[in-house]
């Protein structure tokens, strides 16, 4: 099986908001940095009402109502960070072998991505697990890296979906 796909800046950004959000190290991080900070806050508003003359009402409401905005606000933020970090590290640096022209091509020993400027490969022992959401294929040779394949330039999802599925259980006996 042969597929040619283009892989674009958005396409990695989708894949890194897809791993943190699926993750148990991104959701822990989003977590604890949701809830975590408010506390502080808080906490923050209250040693500043014992140890100085402020009035503790004011002080707490106020960083109340930002600890509750916080809450309710953080995920936005904590994802917009995301994709702002992984677009400011594609367009900073030479990325020809992940964004671009992609050939890739399997067989029955394993996978093998060209681009312009390179080749990897990977024999299906190598692969942990096959990802699908509404847009892309994960294919998950890592706990943190995968190929990225948009379902836009597969001309049969089920059928790669399937080839995929078949060779991993093949190589699971």
């Amino acid at each position: 099986m042969e597929i040619q796909y283009d892989l674009t800046e958005q396409d990695v950004v989708a894949f890194n908001l897809y791993h943190v959000k699926t993750s148990k190290v991104g959701k822990n991080s989003l977590q604890w940095q949701r809830y975590i900070s408010p506390l502080i806050f808080l906490l923050f508003a209250y040693f500043l009402s014992v140890f100085t003359d402020m009035a503790k009402g004011p002080l707490l409401a106020t960083f109340g109502v930002t600890a509750i905005l916080w809450v309710i606000f953080y995920p936005k933020y904590f994802y917009f960070h995301i994709t702002r970090q992984v677009s400011k590290m594609l367009r900073g640096g030479k990325n020809e072998g992940l964004v671009g022209e992609h050939s890739m091509k399997m067989n029955k020993t394993g996978i093998i991505d060209q681009t312009a400027v390179g080749e990897t490969n990977v024999q299906w022992a190598g692969v942990k697990q096959l990802i699908e959401d509404t847009d892309y294929f994960y294919i998950y040779t890592s706990t943190v890296s995968a190929y990225i394949i948009p379902k836009r330039d597969v001309h049969s999802v089920e059928g790669l979906k399937s080839f995929i599925q078949q060779r991993m259980s093949t190589e699971i006996r």
